[in-house]
């Protein structure tokens, strides 16, 4: 059973003078309840447009979209956290429950385990200038898991940090995945990154974005970052590397 079906799906844009733009052609993908699948492509191959039309924030051409659940709540999380520099770490996590009004004592307390897990326990009164580059990330994490979404969508939220800032991010959104049990949607330009956290990587081609393959990957989990070195995680690498290949 699928949580998320897209069919036969295309993106055109057109600007002012009528001049057309084809974004996606003909994307077809089946998402699985918590699943982690992660897209890689070129830049402007279209991977921020797909996850915006998921999420909602931008409309099809033509195709389908459906959800297999009732709710189809949606967590996004950008590539910058985007957290309010007037709020601390608390207020800025519980600010969509607030939106939603649904604020209760039993979701805030499930926030606090969220904070807890995550490492920011001790700085829920901390604000956006007084946090590292991976912390801020974690908030944008949390905030987005606050009110319990049915699939968490990923732009790329790790692509500015440093690569052993990154590792740690790599294995702290496992670590959420796996006690959450989300299904996760990922975009990412880092071949290695995209082995690591996934069940399956879609590999989208130049623009206009199709998919070229979907490659399973079978590493066993909870994965480590001693992962990294073992040879199915390289033949992985490679053959991503080589997909990515284009003329």
């Amino acid at each position: 059973m699928s949580i998320i079906e897209v069919k036969r799906l295309n993106k055109i844009y057109k600007n002012n003078k009528g001049k057309e733009t084809h974004a996606l052609s003909n994307i077809n993908i089946s998402i699985k309840p918590s699943e982690f699948i992660s897209i890689i492509g070129p830049s402007g191959c279209g991977k921020s447009t797909l996850l915006q039309i998921v999420a909602g924030l931008e409309e099809k051409t033509s195709g389908e979209l459906n959800w297999n659940s009732e709710e189809g709540e949606i967590g996004y999380v950008f590539q910058d956290a985007t957290l309010l520099p007037w709020k601390n770490v608390w207020d800025n996590a519980k600010f969509p429950l607030e939106m939603r009004k649904k604020d209760t004592i039993e979701n805030l307390e499930k926030l606090e385990r969220l904070l807890d897990f995550s490492g920011l326990a001790d700085f829920k009164h901390a604000f956006p200038k007084e946090l590292s580059g991976g912390m801020k990330q974690r908030v944008s994490i949390v905030r987005a898991l606050s009110y319990d979404p049915d699939i968490l969508l990923m732009d790329e939220p790790f692509g500015a940090l440093d690569a052993m800032t990154r590792d740690k991010m790599n294995l702290e959104l496992l670590r959420v995945w796996q006690e959450t049990n989300k299904t996760v949607l990922f975009i990412t330009h880092s071949i290695s990154e995209a082995v690591f956290l996934s069940d399956r990587v879609i590999i989208m081609s130049p623009r206009p974005g199709r998919i070229q393959k979907v490659l399973d990957i079978n590493l066993p989990r909870p994965r480590h970052i001693e992962l990294k070195d073992t040879s199915l995680f390289i033949e992985y690498v490679k053959e991503l590397r080589g997909l990515l290949q284009y003329e």
